[in-house]
């Protein structure tokens, strides 16, 4: 057993995929690799740089000694000066050319910025395999009729499939926004402590072409097209907020996914994954808890609360720097990204291994059928029988009234259809009753909408994306 506290979202919740972006590995070779891009670029421009530095700084961007670091920052309370010194002991001789010019925020908001990209784009490919699976779903219960619910009190009916539609469109709308974000991603680029590049100026003799042509060059070796065209020592903050602000909505999306499942698993139309050797309680072993939706509702909130953290810490910036940004983006952003992965396994684990029971959809419909039914027997009985609308309408608002307080003091069964045919007023056969009773007149477009929809907005983004399909999602717990 570790006797240290470690972050659940690391032990019990978030993909190895990840927690390895976030890792220490990860952020300190893009460091190296940010030293190496600045140095070839300065060699480029006319710096004297040799090739057997470059080889040798090269050779060592994977093999980080940690323990020297750890011992200069003790000394020096500066993380970033730590992995310069402990770099430039394993490259003597480049170690007069390393960080030539820059500041800490290069190698530190270069690889944030970076790590969110890199993140974004497992957020991405986790986002398009759970609109994926929930679009099987909806496909194979598009004509699936079920008691839909306004208020959760119920109402006109629609289509399993037809609802599996509202939780697949706020996915897209969420996909949209990563998209949004990964086409706009800048690199800081290498502007120096105030953001004005006086030192790289410095640098190249007051050439400030060469200066513009130094960040085109890293920003292109790093992967990225375009790097913020102004800063003070940071990247604006704003754009933490604007990536944890789409990871929000994210959240806000399968909380409400959740929510659903919850409320059907009460109601006994579903069923989330359940292993064979599951305990849902421990003190009440038949009981089947959405366990895995109760934690995607619990995640979410983290979220949707961890996104406030950036808001502050944009409007609490000073002019060109302020340090108390730091601990914090430390934390927030790194963590956000480790919740909605673990939400977005959850989803997919549930969408694609959830148990539906039509027999229960059957008995709920037919619970309220028969007030679901009044308007369609009220035309009927008005166009194909000649009966007059107001006499009729308050015969079934009548009928309606009592076979509800028989339903809800005594718990007798719906008979509201057997009212009605009893009372002469609508002169209405069984066999007509039955024939007015298919659920299939009550769910209007809920199908063809599903189909639609799958066809004309998923089906497009999916084969668009085809190579990003194709997850395995593990959960720990």
């Amino acid at each position: 057993m570790n006797d240290v506290y470690e972050s659940p979202l690391g032990k019990r919740y978030a993909s190895r995929a990840m927690q390895e972006v976030f890792s220490a590995d990860t952020k300190f070779t893009t460091w190296r690799k940010l030293w190496i891009a600045l140095a070839e670029a300065e060699k480029e421009l006319g710096i004297h740089i040799t090739e057997e530095q470059l080889d040798e700084m090269r050779s060592n961007v994977s093999n980080i000694n940690y323990d020297v670091a750890a011992a200069h920052e003790k000394r020096v309370r500066h993380d970033v000066m730590a992995h310069v010194l402990a770099y430039g002991e394993q490259c003597p001789k480049a170690r007069s050319i390393l960080h030539l010019g820059a500041t800490s925020s290069y190698v530190g908001d270069n690889t944030d910025i970076i790590q969110t990209k890199q993140a974004l784009e497992q957020i991405q490919k986790m986002l398009l395999n759970a609109i994926d699976v929930a679009s099987k779903f909806a496909k194979k219960y598009m004509a699936q009729p079920t008691l839909a619910y306004t208020h959760f009190q119920a109402a006109q009916p629609t289509t399993v499939g037809k609802r599996a539609t509202l939780w697949i469109q706020d996915l897209l709308m969420d996909l949209e926004q990563v998209e949004y974000q990964l086409n706009h991603m800048k690199l800081l680029g290498c502007k120096g402590t105030t953001g004005t590049g006086a030192s790289f100026l410095e640098l190249f003799g007051g050439d400030h072409e060469k200066v513009k042509q130094l960040e085109g060059k890293i920003a292109a070796k790093m992967g990225f097209s375009d790097v913020f065209p102004v800063s003070g020592q940071t990247y604006s903050r704003k754009l933490d907020f604007q990536v944890l602000a789409v990871l929000s909505g994210i959240a806000q999306s399968a909380h409400k996914f959740s929510n659903d499942i919850r409320l059907l698993s009460h109601l006994k139309e579903f069923d989330e994954p359940f292993e064979s050797g599951q305990i849902g309680s421990s003190a009440m072993a038949y009981k089947r808890n959405p366990m895995r939706s109760e934690r995607i509702a619990s995640l979410a909130r983290y979220v949707m609360i961890d996104a406030m953290n950036p808001a502050f810490t944009a409007a609490n910036q000073w002019f060109e720097r302020t340090l108390d940004d730091s601990a914090n983006r430390r934390i927030s952003t790194p963590e956000a990204f480790l919740a909605v992965d673990a939400i977005l396994s959850l989803y997919i684990n549930i969408i694609s291994g959830v148990t539906v029971y039509p027999k229960m959809i059957e008995r709920h419909l037919n619970d309220e059928l028969p007030f679901i039914a009044t308007e369609t027997i009220l035309m009927y009985c008005v166009n194909e029988k000649g009966g007059d609308r107001q006499t009729l309408h308050e015969a079934i608002r009548m009928h309606s009234v009592e076979a509800a307080k028989e339903v809800k003091l005594n718990g007798a069964k719906n008979d509201l259809l057997d009212r009605i045919i009893s009372d002469e007023r609508f002169g209405l056969t069984q066999e007509e009753m039955n024939k007015l009773l298919s659920f299939d007149k009550f769910t209007g477009r809920a199908k063809e909408q599903t189909e639609e929809f799958l066809d004309t907005y998923v089906q497009p983004v999916l084969d668009a994306n085809a190579l990003l399909l194709g997850v395995d999602v593990v959960i720990n717990v």
